[in-house]
């Protein structure tokens, strides 16, 4: 499905409501990717989850414990968009519960941020790849709408992009994740920084200056700042 065929989320914007679509087929929806997501299709994020862990809009679905949906405040005025489920997600159905969960949580809680208040999280894709690999384009493709529609529900003003798969699931950025890190971009209304996975940060411990781990706290720091300043 290409990009001009999921409508904008803002469609509706002027009437203050995102009227619920009454020509979408919902039982279509978890198993042809041709099918469009319009905004309104889903009413909450119980209904993405029912979607999501019966889809096969790609070939994920074949393979799953569970779909991975988020975790976090549903009210969050920040989200935080990772890039697939790996094997502890997938079997409890939630985002970032291993290790790399662990030091996302210590990263927000460095600067005064939780899942319990200020974020939510969730994920490019729902389903766990085989043997952690790279998402295909194809597979990103076909569950952005599900990406789309949560957005929309949670209502984020700050989106932070956790790795090169989640800035391709919504940016057209050609350039490198460590090229990009740290830069606000404007998409569909709103703030979004590209930041590095913490999986990433795992692998590459130094905390020098210049180092992955150093502009992690540079950027996140960055992301408190704008917080308070959307938030006055």
């Amino acid at each position: 499905m290409s990009d001009d065929q999921q409508l904008s989320l803002f469609d509706f914007a002027e009437s203050g409501a995102t009227p619920t679509p009454t020509n979408v087929n919902r039982d279509k929806i978890p198993t042809d990717a041709e099918v469009a997501i319009p905004p309104g299709t889903y009413q909450n994020l119980d209904e993405i989850a029912a979607d999501c862990n019966q889809c096969h809009r790609c070939v994920l679905g074949n393979n799953r414990t569970n779909a991975v949906i988020g975790r976090g405040n549903l009210q969050a005025a920040i989200m935080i968009v990772g890039e697939a489920p790996g094997q502890n997600e997938d079997e409890q159905g939630l985002p970032f519960v291993g290790k790399s969960g662990q030091l996302l949580d210590k990263i927000l809680e460095s600067v005064g941020l939780s899942t319990e208040r200020e974020v939510y999280i969730s994920n490019a894709i729902r389903c766990r790849p085989p043997e952690n690999r790279t998402p295909t384009t194809q597979e990103i493709e076909a569950c952005k709408p599900y990406l789309l529609e949560q957005i929309r529900l949670v209502d984020p003003q700050i989106i932070l992009l956790t790795g090169a798969t989640a800035v391709k699931s919504l940016l057209a950025e050609k350039q490198g994740i460590t090229k990009i890190r740290g830069q606000w971009r404007e998409w569909e209304g709103r703030l979004c920084m590209p930041i590095f996975h913490p999986a990433y940060l795992l692998r590459n411990p130094s905390k020098e200056p210049g180092k992955p781990k150093w502009f992690m706290w540079e950027d996140i720091r960055e992301v408190r700042r704008k917080y308070d300043e959307l938030m006055a």
